[in-house]
């Protein structure tokens, strides 16, 4: 076995070695921090194993750290954490698992190390290192996971058919650590997540979302949707996304595989910003187009996909039971406004039309354009980059209007609430139509943006609906 004691630094190991002899108790760390350890990947979350009570033991040593958070504890999953230092350190009694088939909830019963390996869902994951005097950071390595780990698989410890069906939620960590790391998942394996794809009705939605996440936070989203998809799990937990595969050919007519598309898009975001939300929007903004492709005039079409889209959004986080605040209307905002740049990109520029960019848009216009920008995915070079640097002619007339008349936040300098007060009107169709006539000349440059001018037009509006200003 490999000898990692030097590669054990961080003090808390000699502190929970300490207390290990203290109390006669073996203690290992496995898992994650192991794996990363010998990846060189930094991790602050640390697992331990115990064999005796894990509970037990993290509250003796968070009184030795003199941990002033003391013990987070959970007793029906027999685990404690304890924060230290910036590193978050939990503790478990060795176990064995059993499963019944309609949950994947564990029996659990108390076991040996050897026990608590073989429930790890991956080789790679089942790593552990002594704590011990005796054998102080010693590998224990019953599944060849060091070999797996050098040889970048992702395969389980025991029949993958048994891991998978017990928990079907290891079906999408196998994908997101192999998105995440880099590495394959072995052929048998992957067949067996093919084959228990159904198993994963019986997972919440929420384990799925926080899976989901995890992959969309990575270097690169499409590797990990991409297998999602070959193992026939995209259809079971995402069938909108699912439904946008494929090429229609008509009259010798094709359209792009909007799937692959989109995953193009993703990643494109992915490489300029870290917003998972942002990732998201590019995730779901051609969503509707399966909904409104049509073929017509030698051509296809996909005519008001981002409205359509847009009105998606709320249907899918709900069916997802992914938050309904304000990241859901964020992701509804750019998909529903993903085009609308595009007509001013390649037109000529018009103060008007970006006014009324950066007023729609507000505070999110950078990640707009963001989105526009990847949404640029042609084959051909020199159409592309005619697009972005239409889209860099955008951007400077952007920053010239913020810095004549900042837009993104303004609000027309006559509101609802003076129309109503000047005319003796309730709220109404009339209040917003007057408003919104006060605001397109604003935007459209008719007048200019101040309180005397607004005022003025909102009087002579007023006339054309036959309303008195009330006289105080």
């Amino acid at each position: 076995m490999a000898d990692l004691k030097h590669r054990l630094n961080h003090p808390v190991f000699s502190s929970i070695s300490a207390l290990a002899g203290e109390t006669n108790t073996k203690v290992y760390v496995i898992g994650g921090y192991v794996r990363d350890l010998l990846l060189n990947i930094p991790c602050k979350d640390m697992d331990f194993v115990v064999q005796g009570s894990g509970i037990a033991f993290a509250e003796q040593l968070a009184k030795k750290l003199k941990c002033k958070q003391g013990v987070a504890v959970f007793r029906n999953f027999g685990t404690a954490m304890l924060r230290y230092k910036g590193l978050e350190l939990e503790f478990v009694g060795a176990r064995k698992e059993s499963y019944n088939r309609n949950s994947r909830k564990p029996i659990v019963e108390d076991g040996t190390l050897e026990d608590d390996q073989k429930r790890r869902d991956f080789t790679v994951n089942a790593l552990a290192i002594s704590l011990n005097s005796e054998d102080y950071g010693e590998l224990t390595d019953p599944f060849n996971g060091l070999k797996d780990l050098s040889e970048k698989i992702i395969r389980t410890p025991l029949d993958p058919d048994i891991t998978f069906s017990d928990d079907p939620l290891r079906m999408l960590r196998a994908i997101r650590f192999a998105c995440r790391l880099g590495f394959t998942i072995e052929s048998e394996t992957f067949k067996a997540i093919f084959r228990n794809r159904d198993r994963i009705e019986i997972i919440s939605k929420e384990r799925i979302v926080e899976e989901l996440n995890k992959i969309m936070q990575t270097q690169k989203p499409s590797a990990g949707f991409m297998l999602l998809d070959k193992s026939g799990l995209l259809e079971k937990i995402l069938p909108q996304l699912s439904k946008l595969k494929g090429v229609e050919i008509k009259e010798g007519k094709g359209h792009k595989d909007n799937f692959l598309h989109t995953l193009q898009v993703v990643d494109n975001v992915s490489s300029v910003s870290d917003n998972i939300w942002l990732r998201y929007a590019a995730l779901f903004h051609d969503i509707a187009k399966p909904n409104v492709k049509k073929f017509s005039g030698n051509t296809w079409t996909f005519h008001n996909h981002e409205f359509i889209g847009a009105k998606m959004i709320p249907q899918i986080f709900k069916f997802l039971k992914m938050p309904l605040d304000d990241r859901m209307k964020y992701v509804q905002k750019l998909v529903g406004m993903h085009h609308r740049a595009i007509p001013i990109s390649n037109d000529e520029i018009t103060d008007s039309a970006v006014r009324r960019l950066m007023y729609d848009a507000g505070e999110d216009l950078d990640d707009l354009l963001m989105l526009c920008e990847a949404d640029i995915t042609s084959k051909i070079e020199e159409k592309k980059q005619k697009f972005l640097n239409n889209y860099k002619t955008v951007r400077k007339k952007i920053k010239e209007l913020e810095e004549k008349d900042f837009v993104r936040t303004w609000q027309p300098p006559v509101d609802g609430n003076l129309i109503m007060e000047t005319f003796g009107l309730k709220p109404s169709r009339t209040v917003g139509e007057i408003k919104d006539f006060i605001k397109d000349a604003i935007l459209d440059g008719k007048i200019e943006n101040s309180f005397e001018a607004a005022y003025n037009l909102m009087l002579e509006k007023g006339k054309e609906f036959q309303l008195t200003p009330i006289k105080k």
